[in-house]
């Protein structure tokens, strides 16, 4: 099993689904704890009650059907499936218009969704999704590359109250994938993906969604700056190196 997870680590998100299969079919025994550990490319579904497009992920799953954040029902149908209590729906609704005005402001587009569940400890866990497809074809504003995605996928345990403090514990994880053909860039195929962790303890007298947004806001900003270092930097840093512009190559050569 840990060879596995050190092996799903190192492969492009793009090819996930195809090594996360493999890996099924070799080891059945382990499916359950593979299915929860990797992460995988985000895929979307329409809520045919609502009209509204949804993600889909192993934390509004059960059996073949997924829960839809904005109707509250499985599609397919499926009777007797878990549902989060009154109160944790409510906090849920709010949760999804909410992000839904923070994914349009920071991504200029995209599929948002937020799912919530009750854990052992008395406490609860949100999950927030959010899927900016940046292809030719993609629901986004800026259609420049000819494949591209960003799954970012944050999952918050948010444990009991204790004298008005709550302990949160935030994981994200983001994969990029981005592919560009034409004449001006020419052909590039990049794709990998980062996570992180932190825990804050944090007051309630705002509410655990203000809390939450912060802590999901301040993580975010902090992984877009690695995945530019990291991955653009170093890329850049890399192709000038190999291939440098024709006006380095000029200013180097002797005068004759």
């Amino acid at each position: 099993m840990e060879a596995a997870m050190g092996l799903m680590r190192r492969i492009p998100p793009k090819h996930t689904e195809t090594a996360l299969s493999a890996l099924l079919s070799l080891l059945p025994e382990h499916s359950s704890d593979l299915l929860s550990q990797v992460d995988q490319p985000l895929q979307v579904l329409c809520d045919m009650v609502s009209g509204k497009e949804f993600i889909l992920c192993e934390y509004n799953r059960d059996a073949d059907s997924y829960r839809s954040p904005w109707s509250n029902m499985y599609h397919p149908p499926l009777e007797d499936a878990p549902q989060p209590s009154p109160e944790l729906r409510k906090l849920e609704v709010e949760a999804n218009e909410v992000f839904a005005i923070y994914r349009d402001q920071y991504y200029e587009g995209g599929i948002s969704s937020v799912y919530m569940w009750e854990d052992e400890n008395e406490g609860f866990v949100a999950c927030f999704l959010i899927k900016k497809d940046g292809s030719k074809t993609g629901h986004g504003r800026r259609g420049y590359l000819e494949e591209g995605a960003w799954d970012a996928i944050h999952v918050i345990e948010v444990g009991p109250e204790e004298e008005e403090i709550v302990h949160y514990c935030l994981t994200s994880t983001v994969m990029l994938t981005l592919t560009t053909d034409n004449e001006s860039s020419g052909s590039l195929n990049l794709s990998g993906s980062i996570r992180r962790q932190m825990s804050m303890k944090l007051s309630v007298s705002e509410g655990h969604l203000c809390n939450m947004g912060k802590m999901i806001e301040e993580m975010e900003g902090k992984l877009r700056n690695s995945l530019d270092q990291v991955y653009f930097g170093k890329t850049n840093e890399m192709v000038c190196t190999l291939r440098p512009p024709a006006e380095l190559v000029q200013m180097k050569l002797p005068d004759t």
